[in-house]
């Protein structure tokens, strides 16, 4: 039966080809997919159509009339698409040589959704040639000596290709050069270089031409575009390899160097080791490790890919002698980094390609596979090749893993486009067989496919912002411009520096927001008069929230109903609302404290006989912590109400901070315990992202926060008790759709509520998530504005730690402006080495009202090194001080 009924927002993945590689990634993709997405398998060149884009002049679309679906629980079906899907997302079987990588490579060729590889991107990462020069000069990893001929230029090199143990000689005629050759080969071969060495071998090199699975390591490479390869091997037992002082440390030196093991319990013949490895372009296009799995087979028969059962790494590694659990996990982090550096160079030099080069201004490699062959001698102080292959349609990267002054070293040697998907997936099921859990390779690949369908299922799509904010949502412009969305602004001031970077701005006073429904009808009337539709309607700056979603309601967008923000952004209202919420294990009650709400100097004798001293006093309707401040009984809370009320009236007093609503405060129950931030992400109720992170001790009495970390260095338990209250209460307040920012604190008892932002979090939140765990809240809050489910990752990991503080106007200005410190922290976050986060321009506010100036963090590997780090930067800057005691602030973070 044909189906019908897709619409812009549905989101389809095609693959092109043989399913046998990527049979596991459909499988997990179709349990992944919510009910506008599909896995779609195309088996022939009839059940797909290639039509001029709309879009994107010059590329075409993929329309698909039929395709093998994929489905919740492993069910597939061959369906028939009336009208035909459109493919968001295409890869396939491009790989050189295959029987159908010819029709998958024709229907790939220029489209204009994301591409998951080329058939031109193929056979240049079978150019042994191209593979030493990015490995060796653009990833900085060691890779053999090598010798190369070429005729004339090369449009896939630089001029002229400067890498570390690479020598690049050019022929101008393939006839009569051959005392140049013989010279040039005569003096590589008898070089320094290939002291280690005692034979060679010979193969093709370029336009597809593979590397083959010798053990060599020195390669000479001859004629105009074809190679002729060395593989050498080592001349005597007695003898120890030197390859890996050819270029610098793949990780800039052997801080941690793993010895050669003295003896190996290997079996006496000299043995082969091919390791496969799969890394694949993750969130922020970074390269993300899934799965490694090694075969055993005899040295002078190399193993070739699937002709032997895989087995672990760590087993293998044992076998080798690597007898020391350390030393074999320091082996293992070493081959993550130098492949993910190389697939990172890979990706780096693809870019520099013309998209005719890449086969399609969208087409790059999404998925790396690589595979690895050695022999025994490795594990006695010799070479020992480690190999690299890849699933269709991405590269492999060889590796030898040599004993170079008496450590294990990793060398590059070349990249190709085998198959390896099915080495993993097979060691997966055997894996199960045993009782061993499912691994997360078919997850990370899907979830990594089904992210970029979505990224190009944003593009061009109208989106209403309700308020631009400053400084610190300067980043909403930029992402904007590399989602592809087209951002129409209303916002109150008709100077704001946004209005020339969206595609319309409507300038329109709403900051008196006791008048919301009135607005919302005014900026329903200037779109109607603009003739705009948006798809979507959102907001990420708290004083626009309640108008946002009135407006969404105006013009039927999903949403969180009007009802449920205004709860959320009334600080009495949701403590008193969560307190008649009694139905659960444990109630939405159990979170919510005692508050009551401060007009006047009686609701302050009133709230006193109420709420137990100490005390938290606050705006109702506040943000950045302005006007916090703990008082120990009704006098403090008397004074520090009537100073509030004289200097905050209205937002001319202090721009951004609520007073919009008026300067009502609320006097609520001090909650003893840590301080953290939990940012969810829902969809029709369902959580499908959270991620919490940890502050610092505040200053007290006026709770301005002072530092962070993320991730949360809180037990997994503890961390599922704040995600868990955070989602109780958003669901209990009737908040179902969108990002949300929950502000916690945990106590022995559990957690408490402090308030609900009905927004994606602020400060550097969005930044650090983005760092550290990949996903863009940015992004989410925008699918789910459109009525699209975002793909995250089910099981989250961290790539890095931060920490970080907060720099104030009052105790760092000074410092930053005239000690030259902002200058130093410019320059250090374009190296990389912080991150920095301005929040305003100027500082805001003054003394107890004062708002934090900017945030730097600094990353490690782990928690500890970051705050080391991140000390010693304070330390030197000025930060530092008796009066701000940034190593204080830090020893909370254990």
């Amino acid at each position: 039966i044909p189906l019908a009924g897709f619409g812009p927002l549905d989101m389809t993945v095609c693959i092109l080809g043989s399913p046998t590689p990527f049979l596991p990634v459909l499988l997990e993709g179709g349990t992944r997919c919510p009910g506008g997405c599909a896995m779609v398998l195309c088996l022939s060149p009839t059940w797909a159509s290639r039509v001029p884009s709309e879009t994107s002049p010059g590329a075409w679309s993929l329309l698909l009339s039929r395709g093998v679906s994929f489905k919740v629980g492993g069910h597939s079906a061959l369906e028939t698409f009336v009208p035909p899907r459109r493919a968001n997302y295409v890869t396939g079987t491009f790989a050189p040589g295959d029987p159908e990588s010819g029709w998958v490579g024709e229907l790939a060729r220029d489209l204009d959704c994301p591409t998951g590889g080329s058939v031109p991107l193929a056979h240049r990462l079978e150019d042994t040639l191209v593979a030493r020069w990015v490995l060796a000069a653009r990833a900085n990893l060691p890779v053999p000596p090598t010798l190369a001929f070429v005729l004339g230029t090369r449009g896939d090199l630089p001029a002229e290709p400067v890498a570390p143990g690479v020598r690049l000689v050019r022929l101008e005629d393939p006839h009569g050069q051959q005392s140049l050759v013989q010279e040039e080969v005569g003096a590589f071969l008898g070089g320094t270089a290939m002291e280690p060495y005692g034979q060679v071998g010979t193969g093709g090199v370029g336009g597809g031409g593979g590397t083959g699975d010798t053990g060599g390591h020195g390669d000479v490479h001859a004629g105009g575009g074809v190679a002729v390869r060395v593989a050498a091997s080592p001349k005597s037992p007695q003898r120890r390899g030197r390859t890996g002082r050819a270029a610098p440390s793949p990780l800039g030196g052997r801080a941690c160097p793993v010895p050669c093991p003295p003896g190996s319990p290997a079996p006496r013949l000299p043995m082969a080791l091919r390791i496969c490895t799969l890394v694949c372009r993750s969130w922020g296009d970074r390269p993300q490790l899934c799965q490694v799995a090694c075969a055993v087979g005899r040295a002078e028969s190399p193993v070739r890919h699937g002709a032997a059962l895989p087995q672990g790494l760590d087993s293998s590694l044992q076998q080798w002698g690597v007898v020391a659990p350390s030393q074999r996990q320091a082996l293992a982090t070493r081959l993550r980094e130098a492949t993910e550096a190389a697939m990172a160079a890979l990706l780096a030099t693809e870019a520099e390609l013309s998209p005719q080069q890449r086969g399609g201004t969208r087409a790059h490699t999404d998925i790396l596979g690589e595979h690895g062959a050695g022999d025994t001698a490795g594990a006695r102080g010799h070479p020992a090749v480690l190999s690299a292959v890849s699933p269709s349609p991405s590269p492999g990267v060889d590796f030898l893993l040599a004993c170079v002054d008496e450590s294990l070293e990793l060398v590059a040697l070349a990249t190709n486009s085998q198959r390896c998907l099915e080495t993993c997936a097979l060691a997966e099921a055997m894996g199960r067989g045993v009782g061993e859990p499912r691994g997360d390779l078919p997850r990370l690949l899907a979830e990594a496919m089904l992210h970029r369908a979505q990224c190009h299922l944003v593009e061009g799509k109208d989106i209403l912002l309700i308020g631009a904010g400053g400084v610190s949502k300067s980043f909403v412009w930029e992402a904007a411009r590399d989602y592809g969305l087209r951002i129409h602004l209303v916002e109150s001031d008709p100077e704001h520096f946004a209005a020339g970077l969206v595609q319309t701005f409507l300038p329109y006073d709403s900051r008196e927001h006791r008048r919301d429904e009135e607005h919302a009808e005014r900026v329903l009337e200037l779109l109607r008069s603009r003739g705009l539709r948006p798809h979507a309607c959102l907001s990420y700056w708290d004083d626009c929230v309640v108008l946002a979603a009135l407006v969404c309601q105006g013009l039927g967008l999903r949403g969180p109903a009007p009802a449920a923000v205004r709860v959320a952004k009334q600080k009495s209202r949701t403590h008193r609302h969560l307190q008649r919420c009694r139905r659960g294990r444990p109630p939405p009650a159990a979170f919510a404290v005692p508050c009551r709400r401060l007009q006047s100097h009686g609701d302050v004798e009133r709230a006193a006989s109420a709420v137990p001293f100490p005390a938290v006093a606050k705006l109702e309707f506040g943000a950045g912590a302005v006007g916090v401040r703990l008082v120990e009984n009704a006098g403090q809370c008397h004074a520090h109400a009537a100073r509030l009320w004289r200097d905050l009236r209205d937002d001319a007093d202090h721009p951004g901070i609520g007073l919009g609503w008026g300067n009502a405060m609320l006097l609520m129950e001090y909650v003893p315990g840590t301080e953290h931030d939990v940012d969810l992400v829902v969809f029709e109720g369902r959580l499908l992202g959270a991620w919490v992170s940890d502050n610092g001790p505040t200053r007290v009495p006026a709770f301005l926060e002072t530092a962070a970390c993320l991730p949360s260095c809180l037990p997994a338990d503890r961390q599922a008790q704040l995600v868990r209250a955070a989602l109780e209460c958003c669901r209990a307040c009737g908040l179902r759709d969108g990002v949300f920012n929950v502000e916690l604190k945990l106590g022995p008892a559990g957690p408490r509520l402090l308030e609900i932002n009905p927004r994606m979090g602020g400060f550097y939140l969005r930044d650090w998530i983005r760092e550290v765990y990949g996903p863009d809240l940015l992004l989410a809050a925008v699918l789910v504005a459109l009525g699209v489910p975002p793909v995250l990752p089910a099981r989250p990991a961290a790539r890095t730690h931060l920490a970080g503080v907060m720099c104030l106007g009052s105790e760092h200005g000074e410092i930053l402006a005239g000690g030259g410190g902002m200058e130093a922290l410019r320059e250090l976050h374009g190296r990389g080495l912080v991150r920095l986060n301005r929040l305003f321009e100027e500082p805001e506010g003054a003394g107890e009202y004062e708002e934090p100036l900017l945030s730097v963090a600094c990353s490690g590997a782990t928690l500890a090194e970051a705050c080391e780090r991140l000390l010693g930067l304070c330390q030197g800057l000025g930060i530092d001080s008796p009066r701000y005691p940034v190593e204080h602030f830090l020893s909370h973070f254990k």
